[in-house]
């Protein structure tokens, strides 16, 4: 029996370096049946010239102009139905893989049907054994998204496959019948929370999602310095805001509204001695737009949007 198809979707903005050392892993991997798809999200950088030199054999998804997250990836998954595959492995570009992880995930999303989503378990790049995530949790607070084990150092803690409350998108191995019933990725989240949403849009339909302790990545963020930058808090903000206006009861929209009025104050005087207030400022904007910008639903497989197309070469 041939094992099933994989389709490995590399998302970049702008990241030629990090975006080659991704490939130089990924191609590494063990798993005898997958194909290399990186979707070029409207990159400036030469991006698309320097992998296409490097890496002729990987398949090239080129977009005109940046589409987020949400609608880089969902070129690549359109792709990825389109041409048959069985599973997408949906990864940011600033990794580096075992070369079993993918075997691994395959591994657990093919033990049981239900499965519609795995992740492995991540590291940061520049501490090797201190985790980055072991799964994620939801929660209604002032970030809907958490990960497990984040900055732990890694002594077997989480040794078991489990299922999770979400995946996070940095590697998302996604079952293609949980994206022919629940949909795309929702562009309205136009970075942070869209793997979440996704994933608790196909958990509605009856799928779980996975964590596989022996699938293993090591991702390209710094423990010592965080991600709390204005561009990314901006956003953060604004997607935590749509995520509760989607999901929340009552109860969850009191909980996160009064978890996020304590922690923006919080975060100012946090980051005040490091000339990083601003954050926080861009932090709550998000938010408040969040709140403010119509809702529409998510797309399905057979919509296209007037900015979703893309060129498709090798």
């Amino acid at each position: 029996m041939s094992p099933p198809r994989v389709a490995a979707i590399v998302l970049n903005y702008n990241g030629r370096e990090v975006t080659l050392q991704a490939l130089e892993s990924l191609s590494a991997m063990t798993y005898p049946a997958f194909d290399l798809v990186v979707v070029d999200n409207g990159s400036t950088d030469g991006s698309y010239q320097a992998v296409a030199e490097a890496f002729p054999d990987v398949h090239q998804l080129r977009t005109e102009e940046n589409l987020g997250a949400a609608g880089g990836c969902n070129l690549g998954i359109r792709w990825a139905m389109e041409q048959g595959h069985d599973y997408l492995l949906i990864l940011n570009n600033d990794i580096e893989v075992a070369p079993d992880m993918l075997d691994e995930l395959v591994k657990v999303a093919e033990s049981d049907p239900t499965v519609g989503c795995v992740g492995p378990k991540e590291y940061y790049y520049g501490d090797r054994q201190r985790l980055w995530s072991a799964g994620g949790t939801l929660r209604f607070r002032e970030a809907i998204t958490r990960e497990r084990g984040e900055g732990e150092i890694d002594r077997g803690q989480y040794d078991r496959d489990e299922e999770v409350d979400y995946v996070n998108g940095c590697a998302m191995l996604v079952r293609r019948e949980a994206v022919a019933e629940a949909g795309l990725w929702d562009p309205i989240f136009h970075l942070a929370v869209e793997d979440a949403d996704f994933c608790t849009r196909i958990k509605a339909r009856g799928y779980r999602c996975f964590y596989a302790y022996r699938a293993r990545l090591w991702h390209m963020v710094s423990y010592a310095t965080g991600i709390y930058k204005a561009g990314k808090t901006f956003h953060t903000g604004r997607s935590t805001a749509i995520y509760v206006r989607r999901y929340a009861t009552p109860w969850q929209w009191l909980t996160a509204l009064s978890a996020f009025a304590v922690s923006i104050p919080v975060a100012f005087f946090r980051e005040l001695p490091r000339g990083n207030q601003g954050a926080a400022v861009a932090k709550l904007k998000g938010y408040l737009e969040g709140l403010r910008i119509p809702m529409t639903a998510p797309p399905r497989l057979e919509e296209r949007s007037s900015t979703g197309g893309g060129s498709d070469a090798r």
